[in-house]
């Protein structure tokens, strides 16, 4: 197999390791900034893969999120933060990483390459017609990502492919192909670096315009979050403060009214008679549940 860019040498890191500390760590630095600019190579694809995986939530599917090693790491993070920052359903987001939970204490490499554990995680969760699917890997010749995502196409599901090296097989199995082709890492091969780092502020895109698709931001407060300690409880009262202009006091009795949801909350002091139906009429878009409010 042909070495991936990931696994090449990255020209100035010669010498690394006798190197004073801090210019070892400016090494370092630079290396994961110049990684991050490559995402700005990818926003259009990021921006279809985020529709494509809105329109699965909205019509009532799932996401699933698929990887192995730092990358699978790196999925589950942006899946795990999806219920409590956008409110969506927990049973709409299903997260495969190789090995499973044997690998949240030992992410032992061997996982990685096994594509029959992968067709099982995908059948085993139930991805099919009507869900999409994130398959991740740096290099892009993941076994387990590859079968995954190969698995979920056949089943029904729809695709998105993310890794960091161009002609990469998994990208050949996906409807959309989100490519950030990061420059060698100043370790070679350590991925959970440069890569992962890229990686990471693309989920991050991703995810939040996934929640801006499905009307779950609205001048950027994250308008369905679940509140459910006290820091998110204070954050909820203050998005209510800040959008309709109430009192803290009067913040905190709407969201009791409205049993916690901030988007009803607001709906109540915008002064909505039924603000449950006015909801649904948008469709869960806030802002156009204010306008009909308003109307």
């Amino acid at each position: 197999m042909q070495p991936a860019r990931t696994e090449e040498r990255h020209d100035n890191a010669k010498g690394l390791d006798v190197m004073r500390p801090e210019i070892a760590l400016r090494l370092l630095a630079a290396g994961q900034q110049e990684a991050a600019k490559a995402v700005d190579r990818a926003i259009e694809p990021i921006s279809a893969a985020a529709r494509l995986a809105a329109d699965s939530l909205a019509s009532g599917g799932r996401l699933a999120y698929a990887g192995a090693g730092s990358s699978g790491l790196m999925a589950m993070a942006d899946a795990l933060e999806l219920p409590g920052t956008y409110g969506i359903a927990r049973e709409q987001i299903a997260i495969l990483i190789a090995g499973g939970a044997a690998s949240l204490t030992d992410l032992a490499g061997g996982y990685e390459d096994d594509m029959e554990l992968a067709r099982f995680d995908v059948r085993g969760a139930g991805i099919g017609a009507g869900d999409c699917l994130i398959s991740v890997s740096a290099s892009g010749f993941t076994p387990y990502a590859i079968a995954a995502a190969e698995e979920a196409r056949t089943r029904g599901a729809r695709i998105i492919a993310m890794t960091n090296n161009a002609g990469a097989p998994l990208l050949q199995a996906a409807d959309v192909a989100i490519l950030i082709e990061t420059p060698p890492e100043i370790v070679s091969g350590s991925t959970r670096m440069g890569a992962g780092t890229a990686q990471k502020i693309a989920f991050n895109m991703f995810s939040t315009m996934i929640g801006i698709h499905l009307g779950h931001v609205l001048d950027g407060h994250m308008v369905n979050l679940r509140a459910d300690n006290i820091k998110l409880r204070g954050r909820a009262i203050r998005i209510v403060c800040d959008i309709t202009r109430v009192t803290a006091a009067e913040a905190e009795r709407l969201l009791d009214l409205a049993g916690g949801s901030v988007k009803l909350a607001i709906l109540l002091a915008s002064g909505a008679r039924d603000a449950e139906h006015a909801l649904e009429r948008a469709d869960h878009n806030l802002r156009r549940a204010i306008a009909i409010v308003q109307a």
